[in-house]
């Protein structure tokens, strides 16, 4: 099955902004989140189509691949991730193909070797980035909170360093390329002589090699290991928020810096809140008394239950803002607003002494209500029984 159009899937246009973009996401990840559609078999698919979508389309690198070529942009996808957010993610545009002339640089090795069409390995490789999804409370998100995670990363061996040999000892230059990490090859043909380097057979391109291996990481220089990472999570975050822990990626090659860790935030539905941006809606049902007379009743927020006064003639859909009860912003001061919309709701069963009540108020009101009297009442009625 093919996969739908990036831009389908978020409900946005191709002309769209990053801000309109995080929007249609946090909308649709909200909609279809697991916890949210337990009985729908297919939510965790389509929430997975949606944060793929997100992933590239919030990537200005790879928003600028995928309009260029579509879906096809996938056969263009590098081995190697680069620095900055969503690296790691659908595409992983971290280079193009082979070498850094895409599928024709198996051609260009060819006639001309590695200083065209190749990458020398000599000098420090930073490490690639990571991204880790975490799962909050709605209140959580309201409050901020400090989350312990663990996190599978490649980093650099404890005990030799990075160097990859045995402490007490160091790698040694390549005896077959002479620590350039090339060999060249000489073909004679009747158009002359021609030189064409590889990369080294022996070394793999490093300069070095290692005759006595660390104990650890058999000589690669780097471990995979569980990492803990306490990670401060602010009041304020939505679905789709990225967090950026400089530092927390894979380590690097040869020395190299590590990358870092994103944490992208998924926040729980709540049973009561519904979120609009930096504003908390909530539908609060009374009784239709309440509405025609007025009542104080109260309402739950984040900070705990409030009074609020309903006044004397209150209509279903009206609406009460409690100023300053929203989610904090994120980048900002101050706090949101809290939204109550009024549900009167309309009793299914009556006393015979509450619809007695209600006709009396009927009448005096002029206005016509349905006799619910019985067969049997109406004929002693009529008859005087």
């Amino acid at each position: 099955m093919s996969k739908r159009d990036y831009y389908e899937v978020l409900g946005v246009s191709r002309n769209a902004t990053e801000d309109e973009i995080r929007k249609a996401f946090r909308k649709l990840a909200r909609q279809y989140h697991p916890d949210a559609n337990k009985d729908d078999p297919t939510a965790a698919e389509k929430f997975k189509e949606i944060n793929e979508a997100y992933q590239v389309l919030s990537n200005p690198e790879k928003r600028k691949l995928y309009d260029q070529f579509g879906h096809a942009a996938e056969q263009f996808a590098g081995a190697g991730a680069g620095p900055g957010p969503g690296a790691g993610g659908p595409f992983d545009f971290g280079g193009f193909g082979t070498g850094d002339f895409g599928p024709f640089g198996d051609i260009f090795e060819m006639f001309f070797g590695e200083a065209m069409g190749g990458r020398r390995r000599h000098g420090p490789e930073r490490g690639r980035d990571l991204e880790y999804h975490l799962e909050i409370e709605f209140e959580e998100a309201a409050t901020g909170v400090q989350k312990e995670i663990r996190v599978p990363r490649v980093m650099t061996c404890p005990i030799c360093g990075g160097s990859g040999a045995r402490p007490g000892t160091q790698p040694v230059r390549c005896p077959r390329c002479g620590g350039s990490g090339q060999v060249q090859h000489v073909t004679t043909t009747a158009f002359g002589r021609f030189v064409r380097a590889t990369t080294c057979d022996v070394c793999h391109g490093e300069g070095r090699v290692v005759q006595d291996p660390c104990p650890e990481c058999h000589g690669r220089g780097r471990v995979r290991r569980d990492q803990t990472v306490q990670v401060q999570v602010p009041a304020g975050v939505d679905t789709g928020t990225r967090l950026r822990m400089s530092g927390y990626g894979e380590g690097g090659a040869r020395g190299g810096p590590p990358g870092d860790l994103y944490i992208v935030v998924h926040v729980r539905p709540h049973p009561q809140f519904r979120r609009e941006g930096d504003d908390i809606l909530l539908e609060v049902p009374i009784s239709f008394t309440q509405a025609a007379l007025g009542a104080e009743i109260e309402i739950p927020t984040l900070d705990g239950p409030v009074p609020l006064r309903v006044p004397e003639g209150t209509q279903p859909g009206a609406t009460f803002t409690l100023k300053g009860k929203g989610m904090p912003r994120l980048k900002a001061r101050g706090r949101g607003d809290q939204i109550v919309t009024i549900r009167v709701e309309i009793p299914s069963r009556l006393s015979p002494r509450e619809r007695e009540l209600l006709r009396e108020l009927a009448r005096l009101r002029g206005e016509r209500v349905e006799d619910s009297k019985t067969f049997l009442g109406k004929m002693r009625d009529a008859f005087g029984m």
